[in-house]
C-alpha cells in the first residue's frame, strides 16, 4: 500500500470514530476520550524512557487514569468530591519516589505529573464542561466540540497548503523548519472564514463569537504543535508513535488540542456568562 493510500484511509477512519464518538452521546465522548487520554499518556511516558529519563509510567498511567475517571464520575454522579480525590493520587506520585530509589527523583516526578497535566486534563475538561452545556432539556449537545475540532482541522490544513505553496518566510525555524509565517496566516483566515460558515449551523454562539473562537484555536493550536515539536526535537524524536499509519501518534495528531483547550474553555465560560451573547 503506497504512503498517500495509507494516510488518506488512516485519515478517513479517525475523522469517522471522532466525530462519530463525539457526536453519538456523552458516553461514546467518555470512553473516546478516555482511550485518546491514555494512549497518549502511555506515549508520552515511552518517548521519554527512550531518551534515557526515568518517569512512573505505571503510576502514572494509574493516577491519569483514575482522574479521568473520577471526572466522569462527577458528572455523571454530581460527586464533586471525588475531583479532590485527584490531589491525593498527585501526592502517591510523590511518595512513590521514596520507594524507587533513583538519583533524579524530582525531575522524575516533574515527567510523571507534566504528562497527566499536558495530556490527559484537557480532554478531561471538555468531558466536563460539556455537562454543563446540555439542551434545556438535558439532552447532550456536541456542537461545540465539534466545532473546536473542525476549526482544529481547518486550521492545520490551511496551514499546510498555504505553506507548501507560497510560504517562504519561516515562523519558528528553531523548532519547526518547515512551518511558514505564510502557513499560519493561511490557516488563521481559513478557520475564521470557516468559524463563520459554523454559525451558520450551529447556532449557539452569535457568528462574531464562533470567528473569535476561530483565531483563539489557530493561535493556541499552532502554538501547541509547536511545543510538541519542542518535545520531540528535545528527545531526537520524529513521530511521537506509529498508531495511525501515515500521520505518527497520539501526540502528533492532538498537539494542537491540548494547550488550545484551556483557552477555548476559559472563552465558552466567559461567553455563557455574558447575558445575550450565548443564544
Amino acid at each position: 500500500m503506497s504512503n498517500f493510500l495509507k494516510r488518506t484511509l488512516t485519515g478517513a477512519i479517525f475523522l469517522v470514530v471522532m466525530i462519530g464518538g463525539i457526536a453519538w452521546n456523552q458516553y461514546s465522548l467518555m470512553v473516546l476520550f478516555f482511550a485518546i487520554s491514555m494512549l497518549g499518556l502511555d506515549e508520552f511516558y515511552k518517548l521519554l524512557i527512550n531518551a534515557g529519563y526515568l518517569p512512573n509510567r505505571r503510576l502514572g498511567l494509574i493516577c491519569g487514569g483514575t482522574i479521568f475517571l473520577l471526572v466522569i464520575l462527577s458528572v455523571l454522579i454530581g460527586a464533586q468530591a471525588a475531583v479532590y480525590l485527584s490531589f491525593v493520587l498527585a501526592a502517591c506520585i510523590f511518595f512513590s519516589e521514596l520507594y524507587r530509589n533513583k538519583q533524579t527523583p524530582f525531575q522524575n516526578i516533574a515527567y510523571t505529573i507534566t504528562g497527566i497535566i499536558y495530556i490527559v486534563m484537557p480532554f478531561a475538561l471538555w468531558v466536563s464542561f460539556l455537562k454543563g452545556y446540555s439542551t434545556d432539556n438535558g439532552v447532550y449537545n456536541p456542537h461545540l466540540l465539534l466545532g473546536f475540532f473542525f476549526l482544529l482541522w481547518t486550521n492545520d490544513t490551511g496551514a499546510y497548503l498555504v505553506g507548501m505553496s507560497i510560504g517562504k518566510h519561516k515562523l519558528w525555524e528553531r523548532i519547526s523548519p518547515k512551518k511558514t509565517w505564510e502557513g499560519f496566516f493561511g490557516g488563521l483566515v481559513l478557520s475564521i472564514i470557516i468559524g463563520y460558515v459554523i454559525s451558520m449551523f450551529y447556532t449557539e454562539l452569535h457568528p462574531i463569537l464562533w470567528m473569535v473562537m476561530a483565531a483563539t484555536v489557530s493561535c493556541a493550536g499552532t502554538m501547541g504543535d509547536l511545543v510538541e515539536s519542542a518535545f520531540k526535537r528535545s528527545i531526537n524524536a520524529k513521530d511521537s508513535g506509529s498508531i495511525l499509519p501515515g500521520h505518527g501518534g497520539i501526540l502528533d495528531r492532538f498537539d494542537g488540542v491540548f494547550l488550545s483547550t484551556p483557552f477555548v474553555l476559559v472563552l465558552l465560560e466567559l461567553v455563557q456568562r455574558v447575558n445575550g451573547l450565548l443564544h
